[in-house]
C-alpha cells in the first residue's frame, strides 16, 4: 500500500449527498478480487451515456459531457470534494479501490458511511471529515476557479487552499500510523514478525505436538 504523508492535488467537486457504493462502482464490475482496473468504471453509470458491462472498452463509449469527472477542467483530479454520507449502501471494498485505481488519494465530505470509510484507510485512501460550511466554500471555491488544488497533510492533519485558508481534520492515530507507513492489514501484523517468529518458535519446544498434529 502507498504511504500517504502529504498530497497537492487537483479537486472535482461532486455535488450529491448520499452517494452509495453501488453508484461508485456498480455490481456488474465486482467479479475481480485483483484491487486493480475499476478506475475506467468508476461512478460508471454518471459518468457513461450507455451501459456498461464488464470487460468492455470504455474508451469507446460515449461520455456523459455533464459529468464532473468528464470536464476538462477537472481531469486528472486527485482530490474528491463530496456531500454528505459518501459511500453508504453495501459494505463492498471495490468501491474504494475504484477511486484509488482512478487516481483519487482523499476524498472530503461532511460525512461517510462507516464500513466504506473504514475501507478507505485499509487501501491507501484518506477519508476527511470537515464540517458542513467548510465544504460549501470548498465547492464555491473549487467550481469558481479552474485549476483549484487542495494540499492535505496527513502529518499535520491539515487541508490548505491555494489562498492560504487551512482546515483541521480528525484522524484516528492507528490509522494515521498507518497510512504514514503504508500499512494495510497485513503490513501491520508483519510489524511483529520477529515477535511471532520468536513466540512460535517457544511454542515449539513447550508445546511440540500441536506442530505435529498434520502429520
Amino acid at each position: 500500500m502507498r504511504p500517504f504523508t502529504q498530497h497537492q492535488g487537483l479537486v472535482a467537486p461532486m455535488d450529491r449527498s448520499n452517494v452509495d457504493t453501488d453508484m461508485i462502482i456498480p455490481k456488474q464490475f465486482l467479479k475481480s478480487i485483483k484491487r486493480t482496473g475499476f478506475g475506467p468504471n468508476l461512478f460508471d453509470e454518471l459518468r457513461y451515456l450507455d451501459e456498461g458491462k464488464p470487460d468492455q472498452d470504455s474508451s469507446q463509449r460515449p461520455l456523459n459531457p455533464d459529468f464532473v469527472l468528464n470536464q476538462d477542467r477537472y481531469k486528472n483530479a486527485s482530490v474528491l470534494l463530496a456531500r454528505a454520507n459518501f459511500g453508504c449502501g453495501s459494505s463492498r471494498e471495490h468501491a474504494p479501490w475504484a477511486l484509488d485505481d482512478y487516481g483519487f488519494r482523499a476524498i472530503i465530505a461532511p460525512s461517510f458511511a462507516d464500513i466504506f470509510y473504514n475501507n478507505c484507510f485499509k487501501n491507501g485512501l484518506l477519508p476527511i471529515v470537515l464540517d458542513e460550511q467548510t465544504v460549501d466554500r470548498l465547492f464555491v471555491e473549487a467550481e469558481s476557479v479552474p485549476g483549484y488544488q487542495l494540499t492535505v497533510d496527513l502529518q499535520a492533519k491539515t487541508v490548505t487552499t491555494p489562498g492560504g485558508a487551512s482546515f483541521s481534520f480528525e484522524v484516528d492515530d492507528f490509522r494515521r500510523h498507518c497510512l504514514l507507513n503504508g500499512l494495510d492489514d497485513i503490513g501491520v501484523t508483519l510489524e511483529d514478525a520477529e515477535f511471532i517468529k520468536s513466540y512460535e518458535e517457544k511454542r515449539r519446544q513447550t508445546s511440540p505436538w500441536l506442530f505435529d498434529a498434520g502429520r
